[in-house]
């Protein structure tokens, strides 16, 4: 098998990571954030173009700013494999979320280059621009652009510093053009840190992802009555504050009792006026519903929003939830997911599957192709943290695995 005695590689891959956590490669002093077009989204390009060249890539950006680099393989007209992330990350962040799975993509190919092998298929590793949209108010905005979901009306977006998008270095009327033709796509395959705990509870080092969870968000605002703290004795308040963290617990309660993978999460709270000695009047929070089955999502958030108008007329306040966003559930394709299951077997672990909590560009490139995701264990399934870390050793056991995968892609493509 194609990798199988380069363990060096996934140490490599972890290393290149680490280069590309510090200046030049970061917008900020003391710790990493690489926002999209800035001099550090550049200059990690340029760095992430030699490796591409060094394993035997051509490499070209796309007309929305994504590095690709091609492998040929020895059908020239045969639809190709795409391997990829995100080079962008949030503001203060890991330095694994995202680059690690293009790395383990480089690495991939540089094992079949320096094997002199060609698969049937060619392979283009694709490093993705604005994943994160931690500075656009737009997440996957460059897999949207290639997946050709992207619409014109969402690129008229402006940063936190009011510099649009179309005064970023980007030719705004081209944009859409990196959309890819349809039937030049063979599959999406995204090797990421799990940035959860499941992995690591379970003593493994990588595992199959059967699907991205389906999400559901809302924006809920609870009035009641401000009132002087000292003077409005407690049997005739209308405390929105008490009443919102009533609702809170009765949101984590449902998610507990489903006793399943749903998920349910406040995330942000503002309580008005924020006074010391005003009773809150109005308190706003938002609700974060997710699970890797929609009906189960659709659900939790019913019994939640029910419960919460239970809890507001009790109190006497009144309650608006409204919803923000639904993105639906992403599942990995069902053949993929067993030639990746072979693969970890192959690489010496047992096969294990989980869902995806998180969004990533897969879900957005399976309206594009097939889909497959690998997750790697994080230590404390921390993630979007300086304290994000991932052991080398579980991610040489990752590159086997996805050297194992194209291999066995490749025989089911030839069988085809």
């Amino acid at each position: 098998m194609v990798g199988a005695k380069d363990q060096a590689g996934g140490h490599r891959a972890v290393a290149r990571c680490d280069a590309l956590g510090v200046s030049p490669y970061s917008d900020m002093e003391g710790g990493l954030y690489r926002a999209y077009l800035t001099p550090a989204y550049a200059a990690a390009q340029t760095a992430l173009a030699g490796w591409m060249e060094e394993a035997g890539m051509t490499v070209r950006r796309d007309a929305a700013a994504n590095l690709i680099g091609r492998y040929a393989g020895s059908d020239a007209g045969a639809p190709a494999l795409l391997i990829g992330s995100h080079l962008d990350s949030v503001r203060d962040a890991g330095r694994y979320d995202g680059p690690l799975g293009i790395m383990l993509g480089v690495e991939a190919v540089a094992a079949l280059h320096r094997a002199g092998r060609r698969m049937p298929f060619g392979i283009e590793v694709i490093a993705f621009g604005d994943e994160e949209g931690s500075r656009f108010p737009a997440a996957m905005l460059t897999s949207r652009a290639v997946a050709g979901t992207l619409s014109p009306d969402a690129l008229d977006l402006r940063d936190g510093d009011g510099v649009a998008l179309q005064d970023a270095g980007i030719d705004i009327d081209s944009y859409l053009s990196a959309m890819r033709a349809p039937g030049t796509t063979l599959a999406y395959l995204e090797a990421h840190i799990e940035q959860g705990p499941v992995l690591e509870a379970q003593g493994l080092a990588i595992g199959t992802v059967t699907g991205i969870a389906a999400q559901l968000r809302f924006a809920a605002t609870v009035t009641g009555q401000a009132n002087h703290a000292g003077t409005t004795t407690m049997g005739l308040r209308r405390d929105a504050m008490t009443g919102a963290a009533q609702m809170m617990l009765a949101i984590e309660r449902i998610a507990c009792d489903d006793a399943s993978d749903l998920v349910a999460t406040v995330g942000r709270v503002e309580a008005l006026p924020g006074a010391a000695n005003v009773i809150p009047g109005e308190v706003r929070f938002t609700i974060d519903v997710r699970s890797g089955e929609e009906a189960r999502r659709n659900r939790a958030a019913q019994a939640i929003r029910v419960a919460l108008e239970e809890i507001a007329a009790a109190r006497g306040l009144r309650l608006s939830v409204t919803q923000v966003h639904d993105l639906p559930a992403s599942p990995c394709d069902p053949a993929l997911m067993d030639l990746m299951d072979a693969a970890i077997a192959d690489a010496g672990q047992p096969p294990f599957s989980l869902v995806s909590g998180a969004g990533h560009d897969a879900m957005v490139m399976a309206a594009l192709c097939p889909t497959a995701m690998l997750f790697i264990r994080c230590r404390d399934g921390i993630s979007h943290n300086p304290a994000e870390h991932v052991d080398p050793a579980d991610v040489d056991i990752a590159l086997r695995a996805m050297t194992g995968f194209i291999e066995k892609l490749g025989e089911t493509f030839a069988d085809a």
